[in-house]
């Protein structure tokens, strides 16, 4: 009898692993509560006018019907593993085998509405362009962009820094373009004493080079207390004044997986081991950002490491039903790439054990990033072919 598979989630670690599930010949249901998958690595260049929305989306009904996996939009209310079976606004379904992937909420703060965030509601980004484009009518302003953790997460692997950076450096690259860079304020923060150590001792070294080129000073180490319309708060009673307020909070735990039966860590991940299956159950797993993932201190959650995860859980499921004993981990794929766009540019970031490395890619590596998001929409719709790993 055929198996029934259902993936939860249409970001990057759900629609891997549906396509995943569809090549070992499974008949795969994909939930997700929007009808496109949002390529967020992408979506620093809305605000900036290098993209619009339409361009980092790909419609999940095209992805349907190039693959074939079933898809169905609709919310998740509850998921029950004691009875295999997953509620919907408007429907129920059962399944012999669960892939979690809902990716994960964020932590909330005093003032969190006074704030925008790329890795949010995708809607965000042209929020965002929005109220950078009112700043530039106006003439002037200031501008803050940070991004912070959650204290109840000691592995710190939901913290989202490189967006912000990638910000930073687009929006005084395109405030230049303007010719009104000059009357602008660009302000970075942190409550971290090193924020962007993860990506290792030589980029953390190389990024104070970058806030000199782009001209922004930074205030770090200090926890945020709360926001308002026009400033962050410190806890030592500081305050940094802004007319658009950028921020990444810490990640938590997705709403949904608190009402369900599933472990979850204090942060409010879902508890899995190596092989991307949650703890205790046998025949559901976790991936992406909604997974509590275990590793080195400098491990983080991106969006390769949610498809090494897929892949994982795919291989892992399959091998189950066939009765092969053989089982993939995820832990020694960890590592973090990025290519940190600059607006003008771009930076090469690589780091696994042992070797961390950022290589500046002037001008080129703009074109880097730009190939990459080609690659990935395209490869994707199999219009090209898909390169192992990547």
């Amino acid at each position: 009898m055929q198996k029934k598979i259902v993936v939860l989630g249409g970001g990057f670690a759900g629609i891997e692993a549906a396509i995943k599930l569809q090549k070992y010949g499974y008949h795969t249901t994909l939930v997700s509560n929007r009808d496109y998958l949002f390529i967020y690595p992408i979506s620093i260049w809305i605000p900036v006018n290098k993209k619009s929305f339409d361009d980092v989306t790909i419609p999940l009904e095209k992805l349907s019907n190039k693959h074939g996996f079933n898809m169905v939009i609709d919310e998740v209310k509850r998921i029950s593993s004691s009875n295999n079976k997953v509620e919907l606004q408007s429907e129920i379904l059962d399944y012999d085998f669960l892939i979690v992937a809902m990716g994960m909420s964020k932590l909330q703060s005093k003032g969190l509405e006074f704030t925008h965030s790329i890795c949010g509601n995708p809607r965000e980004a042209v929020t965002i362009k929005n109220k950078l484009e009112e700043l530039i009518k106006k003439g002037s302003g200031k501008i803050a962009i940070g991004f912070g953790g959650n204290p109840n997460d000691p592995t710190a692997t939901a913290v989202r820094g490189g967006p912000a950076f990638e910000l930073l450096f687009n929006f005084s690259h395109y405030l230049k373009k303007k010719k009104v860079r000059d009357n602008f304020e660009i302000t970075f923060f942190a409550p971290m004493e090193e924020p962007g150590k993860k990506m290792g001792d030589n980029a953390f070294t190389k990024l104070s080079a970058y806030f000199k080129r782009y001209n922004i000073t930074a205030k770090t180490g200090i926890k945020i207390k709360e926001f308002t319309k026009n400033s962050v708060v410190f806890a030592d009673g500081s305050m940094l004044e802004s007319d658009l307020i950028l921020f990444i909070p810490g990640g938590s735990g997705h709403p949904i997986i608190s009402g369900s039966d599933l472990p979850i860590t204090d942060a409010g991940f879902i508890k899995i081991n190596d092989n991307c299956k949650v703890d205790g159950l046998e025949n559901v797993y976790a991936v992406g950002d909604i997974s509590a993932i275990e590793g080195p201190p400098w491990a983080a959650k991106q969006g390769h490491i949610a498809e090494v995860m897929a892949d994982v859980a795919s291989h892992n499921i399959h091998n189950h039903i066939i009765n092969n004993k053989s089982r993939k981990g995820y832990q020694s794929q960890l590592n973090i790439v990025c290519i940190m766009d600059t607006g003008d540019g771009a930076a090469f970031v690589y780091r696994k054990a042992n070797f961390n490395i950022m290589i500046p890619l002037p001008i080129i590596g703009l074109w880097v990033k730009k190939g990459w998001g080609f690659y990935y929409r395209n490869s994707k719709l199999g219009k090209i072919p898909r390169i192992p790993g990547m």
